[in-house]
């Protein structure tokens, strides 16, 4: 009988402990701070762009593997005009090659980049999301150079205020400038880390976009 009561005490005492490691670690446990993200890509298919455009599509994806099931993308196209080609999930592989595609196919005719529409498509898409309680970003892809149609093409004297519209709304918006020419992310950098700062805006050329996405990732509070 000693023997039992002796063994049941061990048993109690051992369960007490567990259980107050566990408790002790519940409490201590910090409260999931987690918010999907919503992603605009802007995305350049124009003639001058399409040698890197098959990489360019690679990294797209590869940033979409690394977004929550939760998130939501949208990818809007620019070439001569800039428009919505996809919206859903960052995982639906097979619909966004279709689309990407159907919709960036070489066109000799294709000269111009309209990536002022394409940025004010995507800024007001980050309204949007915001509202449906997303934490919205902006990734471009792209050259960035100004051909065709002056009035399409990004006007960076009125860009920090649209941008800056956009952030009173939705101060945790994160932009990220990939594949272009130094010069041209001198240019973004200058514009935009005055309204963006310097964690929510990421810029780099080619030869280092995994470490900026990285970078963006990080500027998603991941």
């Amino acid at each position: 009988m000693n023997k039992r009561l002796i063994i049941l005490g061990i048993v109690i005492l051992a369960v007490s402990i567990i259980l107050k490691l566990v408790w002790s670690g519940v409490t201590k446990i910090k409260v999931d701070n987690f918010r999907p993200a919503a992603v605009m890509f802007v995305v350049d298919s124009s003639a001058s762009n399409q040698k890197d455009l098959p990489e360019q599509k690679k990294l797209l994806k590869q940033i979409c593997n690394l977004l929550d099931p939760e998130d939501k993308i949208k990818i809007i196209r620019v070439s001569e005009d800039a428009y919505l080609i996809y919206e859903g999930a960052p995982f639906n592989g097979s619909n966004i090659n279709k689309v990407m595609n159907a919709f960036t196919a070489y066109d000799e005719k294709d000269y111009g980049t309209a990536y002022g529409v394409g940025m004010r498509k995507a800024l007001n898409y980050s309204l949007e999301m915001k509202k449906l309680g997303y934490m919205p970003a902006v990734v471009v892809i792209g050259d960035l150079e100004n051909e065709g149609e002056s009035d399409k093409q990004i006007n960076w004297n009125t860009l920090p205020s649209d941008v800056r519209r956009v952030k009173s709304k939705a101060p945790d918006l994160a932009m990220m400038f990939l594949y272009a020419h130094p010069e041209k992310l001198d240019l973004v950098k200058e514009t935009l880390t005055p309204v963006l700062g310097e964690m929510k805006l990421i810029v780099s050329p080619k030869q280092n976009c995994d470490k900026a996405i990285r970078q963006f990732i990080h500027a998603l509070e991941r």
